[in-house]
């Protein structure tokens, strides 16, 4: 025989025997495991497959000699011949296709057993009991609540007074500041403040039925400097004018119209915190990981700090 094919066969069965005693030696061994039966499945056609190819190869380089036509490119003096690809070369590579598609939607991806998997669902089953321990809470049980849940999830950004850490996030002390208000005059809304899509236009669509002209910069600053005040001082007709017929004339807004401007509600924090929002000082991310009476916690919290 050969010695080159004597010395394939040997180097094959003493890496089958090394994998073999790896993993029957490992904690569980095989015992039935899909896990540990598809690396030794695949570890033993990677050695076949190897040593078949270094083999195949070895030979040819012994016996074969150059010839064919060569491609009319060339680097430095080095060309490439119109070779077709190797029959065997292509098979294997559509057999590792077929294999690697199998593999991730059958053999063991999807359908086996991961960590993020088992936490999700650790999260899903704490969460539900969650709900279920806490459903009937309200008042200042439900305030306390959403102070912890405040200080844990929303101090970063928020601040531990929820002050906004000196205008790097929304002062949650007050509705609106007049930098907010007018950001959000000059172009416009669709947070879901209301938790539907209810846009609210930009300086172009905003008319003062008092004029009957679109908005100035004026009026902005002058309804911006209102609103902040706690509805209260100059720019009141421009507010009356402009804002009243969507916010109310008392600024604390309309069901499936327009937000409270004068006040945050419950309702209000809970859409922020499943919609996110976008404003002047940037974009606040959505906080799915809260449940919903977490959320509903964390808005009585922010209600009751701006009353």
């Amino acid at each position: 025989m050969n010695k080159l094919y004597l010395w394939g066969i040997i180097i094959t069965a003493l890496m089958l025997l090394f994998t073999y005693m790896s993993v029957a030696g490992s904690e569980g061994g095989l015992n039935g495991d899909i896990v540990n039966m598809l690396a030794v499945a695949g570890a033993v056609a990677l050695v076949i497959i190897t040593v078949f190819v270094v083999i195949k190869y070895v030979r040819q380089m012994q016996t074969d000699t150059a010839d064919g036509k060569l491609a009319d490119e060339q680097w430095d003096g080095i060309g490439e011949y119109l070779n077709e690809v190797p029959k065997g070369w292509a098979i294997m590579f559509l057999l590792t296709i077929v294999w690697g598609m199998w593999y991730f939607t059958v053999g063991y991806p999807v359908n086996a057993y991961s960590q993020i998997g088992e936490y999700n669902e650790d999260v899903a089953a704490h969460d539900e009991k969650f709900e279920a321990e806490y459903a009937s809470i309200t008042g200042d049980r439900l305030i306390e609540m959403g102070e912890s849940v405040f200080l844990a999830e929303c101090k970063v950004c928020h601040g531990i007074n929820a002050d906004g850490i000196d205008g790097k996030s929304a002062n949650l002390n007050q509705r609106l500041e007049a930098k907010v208000v007018k950001y959000v005059v000059e172009n416009g809304s669709n947070n879901q403040l209301l938790g539907t899509e209810m846009p609210m236009p930009d300086r172009n669509g905003l008319f003062n039925s008092n004029t009957g002209a679109l908005i100035t910069d004026a009026e902005i600053d002058a309804v911006a400097a209102y609103v902040a005040n706690g509805m209260s001082g100059a720019g009141a007709d421009v507010f009356a004018g402009t804002c009243a017929a969507c916010h109310g004339a008392d600024g604390k807004g309309m069901d499936f119209v327009a937000p409270n401007l004068v006040n945050f509600t419950p309702e209000l924090v809970t859409n922020v915190l499943n919609h996110g929002k976008k404003g002047v000082m940037g974009q606040m991310p959505s906080f799915d990981r809260l449940n919903a009476k977490q959320k509903e916690a964390v808005g009585a919290y922010i209600a009751d700090l701006s009353k």
